[in-house]
């Protein structure tokens, strides 16, 4: 037994002495000029990677034998060579010349899930692979915070003499409270300019009424004290679209526009937009369809367009994306539109849904790619933004697509929120009962003497504009409700502004008018209509993170006993919540805990 014993151990000691038998691969790519070139999709038979920012490519512990290796770049000619690997290190280094890159392939496999590969849709039968690059570990890539946002120049206030009008777009993007929600639970105060006041504002819904004029929306005013300034006042208008029955809604035809890239391997990101979109495939009908495009290196139709009956199918289309590569998003969201307009549904709602974190670090990019989307906006496709994520986080390029393909923006912090867009407002976020949607307030010059819009900074429109159908304006989605307010110096009480809305019904080219007057009766902010007081507490919120210099007298306590008192039924916990992140911000900014909230 013993001498048994003692050939096992020599035997395995023999085995793990034996020489490696697999090898590696490694390289640099650059452009013609020397310059390395990070996000490169490099290929080694079956496997794929990218080049990290120094331009630097690995495979290791590689079987011996004979390999294609393609190296791959977007703008850039695809480069192939074939190499021999051996028990030893194989070295290739490339340039790349500026060219046009090959379109990607769609091949049938039988393995779904595969590093390196995004999975989706059904062939013959069979999942299709659509060859993509692999993921990059997250510890080789630097963490450093390149987070944008767009410089915010606060709203001043603007002399009656001077200029009696102000014209705005309306606004329903929620992305900013959502975004500033995720600083406030990581226990930071967000940036002044992450804080879009309107946004916060335009987060909640308010119990305003339903039109009953056979127009789209309903609107109202009202006029009340301001709490941070005794001596102004508060002039709320608040629109109300019309809700219609799911089931008379005209068909969906939606595309999924998914940021596959290397960036969106954490779990708050392409994770979470996964599980987002089965919540919004749940509620499709038969009427509807779903078409998939992914984006990393380069773009491909993952699940061509498939019924909304046929759920199974696109959520194992969705159950199966990875994360790998750089952003080509330019190719993606070209690939999205040309996908939408061969589905194009005449009397329907076509609509691109784009879930990225916003880093397009390849491809057609700027100008270019804002020109394609206002190209398909006048075609009738629409552009719904979704954004994730937070080092990397374009959140002023998110916005400014979105504002250009005639949608809205959201951002996702976690599956609640996702919960919020796809499920309880899922029909404001598909569904447009009105587009270019403005809004013109002219004040009478001899009761008011000055005014400031809180909030709109980027929705602000010129005067003419207001007439001229051809300048782009907000859309309006069902049940969605829009609320702007405006601080105001008065020298008295009566009808002190007439109010002006124009908009076209989504199929038309020229816009109706709605008009009517803005009274103002003298009464308190807490004799107020508890929608404006909860509204004021948001807005007043929103000064204090950004530091505004026109926030007065406000402090946290104000905001949270004014809010507190109009907490309401609050069915869904959204106030509720908004009271925590008052109380986090209280405590981050060092206001004194026993402050006195004013009387």
């Amino acid at each position: 037994m013993k001498r048994a014993l003692g050939l096992l151990i020599i035997l395995l000691v023999a085995c793990t002495s034996l020489p490696n038998k697999t090898g590696s691969v490694r390289g640099t790519v650059a452009d013609r000029e020397g310059n390395p070139l990070p996000g490169v999709t490099v290929t080694l038979g079956q496997q794929s990677t990218v080049t990290d920012p120094t331009g630097h490519y690995e495979f290791r512990n590689v079987p011996p034998g004979k390999y294609e290796l393609r190296i791959r770049l977007e703008g850039f000619a695809e480069k192939k060579m074939r190499i021999a690997v051996a028990d030893k290190d194989v070295r290739r280094d490339a340039k790349l010349s500026s060219g046009v890159s090959e379109s990607i392939t769609v091949t049938a496999a039988e393995s779904p899930g595969i590093i390196g590969r995004i999975v989706g849709g059904i062939a013959g039968g069979k999942v299709q692979a659509l060859q993509m690059p692999a993921a990059v570990p997250m510890s080789s890539i630097d963490r450093e915070s390149t987070a944008e946002y767009a410089k915010i120049a606060e709203n001043g206030f603007i002399d009656t003499k001077n200029e009696k009008t102000t014209t705005f777009s309306i606004d329903v993007d929620g992305a900013s409270y959502a975004n500033v929600r995720r600083f406030l639970n990581a226990n930071m105060l967000p940036p002044a300019d992450a804080v879009r006041v309107e946004e916060m504002i335009n987060y909640f819904t308010y119990s305003y009424r339903q039109p009953s004029d056979g127009r789209p929306f309903s609107v109202a005013t009202e006029v009340a004290g301001c709490p941070w300034n005794p001596n102004h006042r508060l002039l709320r208008i608040g629109i109300q679209g019309k809700t219609t029955d799911q089931w008379k809604l005209a068909p969906n035809n939606l595309v999924f526009l998914l940021d596959v890239s290397g960036s969106m391997m954490p779990p708050e990101r392409l994770p979470l937009i996964k599980s987002a979109f089965r919540l919004l495939v749940e509620q499709l009908r038969p009427e509807d369809s779903v078409a998939i495009v992914v984006y990393a290196g380069a773009a491909g139709v993952v699940l061509p367009e498939t019924s909304g009956a046929d759920k199974q199918t696109i959520l194992s289309a969705l159950d199966q994306l990875q994360a790998g590569g750089s952003t080509a998003g330019g190719a993606g969201i070209e690939l999205a539109y040309k996908t939408a307009e061969e589905n194009f549904a005449p009397n329907g709602n076509n609509r691109v849904i784009l879930a990225t974190d916003g880093d397009f670090n390849v491809g057609m990019t700027g100008e270019a790619l804002i020109k394609v989307i206002e190209e398909k906006r006048k075609k009738g496709i629409y552009l719904t933004c979704i954004g994730v994520g937070d080092d990397n986080y374009k959140d002023a390029f998110m916005e400014s697509i979105a504002d250009k393909g005639n949608g809205n923006y959201y951002y996702l912090d976690n599956i609640n929120e996702a919960k919020k867009v796809f499920v309880h407002q899922l029909q404001g976020t598909l569904v447009a009962i009105a587009k270019d949607v403005k809004v013109q307030l002219e004040f009478d010059p001899r009761v008011v003497t000055s005014y400031r819009q809180i909030g709109y900074e980027d929705r602000a429109l010129a005067n003419k504009d207001f007439e001229d159908d051809t300048k782009d304006a907000g859309e309006l989605g069902s049940g969605h409700s829009v609320t702007a307010l405006y601080e105001i110096a008065t020298a008295g009480r009566g009808q002190i502004a007439e109010l002006r809305l124009r908009y076209k019904d989504p199929h038309a080219d020229s816009s109706q008018l709605i008009a009517s007057r803005v009274v103002d009766d003298g009464r308190s902010i807490y004799e107020s209509s508890p929608d404006l007081q909860f509204a004021t507490a948001v807005a007043e919120f929103g000064m204090l993170l950004r530091k505004s210099q026109y926030k007065g007298s406000a402090t946290y306590a104000d905001v949270l006993a004014l809010a507190r008192a109009m907490r309401g039924a609050d069915l869904e916990g959204y106030r509720d919540e908004f009271l925590r992140m008052v109380e986090t911000s209280r405590t981050l900014s060092g206001e004194a805990p026993q402050a006195i909230a004013r009387q």
